[in-house]
């Protein structure tokens, strides 16, 4: 049986980039903006629950790794995967102060028979493997695929083109025990989709900003030194941006296609099981629903043991546990009339983090989406 040898000599560049593939054009420096969703507990007041949003500035080093990585097996032959190492530096966009810094590495995967995988059409598999310092540790897996034409945006039966994901919607949701997750569907909106169920709820008025934020209605900039939310972000309404904050990755787009841009590149979509539940309708809770698949996605989240509330591990206790994480990265070339061509990197997170807050006996846990979107130019720093 063949095996990857155990000396690993650095390549030169050319044959280092090219084993990465699809994942090639990650390599670099990115700057940009973005937008940040978390419903949060709250402890400063008489309401449990606080809705923080954050305008990012982001900054995401990539730098490839200059060999190859064995992997070792008896059921078939050694394979090698082939990466990048990432550090993302998240912060405030009014105040500077700091909200996120992820370590990872990327990858990419042969097909292999044992078990049997094989990546999309045209495609490679590959894998994120993130830390985060809140104590989680994050494995996504899926596929890279090439595409042409207009990223992010509704196109066709997609609700946003060459994302396998139909919904980065916000609003919260119940988790029946022993069920699993149902996400709600593009454009939902909270108090209508509390309104709807039997008999209904009183809504999280956090998310409906209608309602002003105050002791009674915890939501950004109450009780911070963050400035008022602004009425709309890249053009898009402030209420829709908290619905759906990939709308704001939409707006860019529109506004570089109105500008005579073109698009080619690649899409990763990744997550860390293989299938997730969307529902059909907006505002239709325990309403039809579909399976979506997600091609070669695989993996897990690990949580330190204060986020499982001391339930034996993979239960769920009062504090946050992180349950799910998918994602949809776009690396775009952007071709300008009578202009060069720049690389931008758009990104679409959502993580699902569960915890109860609902005082009434037997009150069900809540799946909170935890949204961040930004968007990206490769830099020279």
């Amino acid at each position: 049986m063949p095996t990857v040898s155990s000396v690993r000599i650095t390549p030169d560049n050319a044959t280092v980039i090219k084993s990465l593939g699809l994942l090639a054009e990650l390599g670099g420096s990115w700057r940009g903006d973005g937008f940040n969703l978390i419903a949060r507990p709250n402890f400063q007041g008489g309401e449990p629950l606080y809705l923080q949003l954050n305008q990012t500035h982001e900054t995401l080093t990539i730098e490839p790794i200059g060999s190859a990585i064995p992997n070792r097996g008896f059921g078939q032959d050694d394979i090698e995967l082939f990466g990048l190492t990432y550090l993302q530096k998240i912060s405030d966009a009014s105040t500077g102060g700091a909200l996120h810094i992820e370590p990872g590495i990327w990858v990419t995967q042969p097909p292999t028979t044992y078990p049997p995988e094989n990546p999309p059409a045209n495609g490679q598999i590959v894998a994120r493997m993130a830390n985060i310092p809140h104590g989680n540790s994050v494995l996504a897996q899926g596929g890279a695929t090439s595409f042409s034409g207009p990223p992010v945006l509704a196109a066709g039966t997609s609700e946003y083109s060459f994302s396998v994901f139909p919904s980065f919607n916000s609003t919260p949701f119940a988790i029946p025990p022993g069920k699993p997750l149902t996400l709600n569907a593009a454009g939902s909106s909270e108090k209508l989709t509390a309104a709807a169920l039997t008999p209904p709820v009183p809504p999280f008025t956090e998310y409906d900003l209608t309602v002003a934020d105050s002791a009674t209605n915890p939501r950004t900039p109450f009780g911070t030194t963050e400035p008022a939310l602004p009425a709309s972000i890249n053009g898009v309404a402030m209420q829709t941006v908290i619905d759906d904050p990939i709308k704001i990755l939409q707006a860019t787009v529109q506004n570089q296609v109105n500008d005579g841009h073109s698009f080619e590149g690649v899409a990763l979509n990744i997550a860390t099981q293989n299938k997730i539940d969307f529902l059909d309708q907006p505002n239709k809770p325990g309403g039809p629903f579909t399976p979506v698949s997600v091609t070669d996605g695989a993996g897990g989240i690990e949580n330190i043991r204060f986020l499982e509330g001391g339930e034996p591990t993979g239960a769920v206790g009062p504090n946050a546990l992180t349950s799910l994480v998918y994602a949809t990265f776009w690396i775009e070339k952007v071709t300008r009339p009578t202009r060069d061509h720049f690389m931008q990197l758009q990104y679409a997170q959502m993580t699902i983090l569960n915890f109860g807050i609902l005082n009434t006996p037997g009150a069900p846990i809540l799946g909170w989406p935890h949204i961040s979107v930004a968007t990206l130019r490769k830099s020279f720093l």
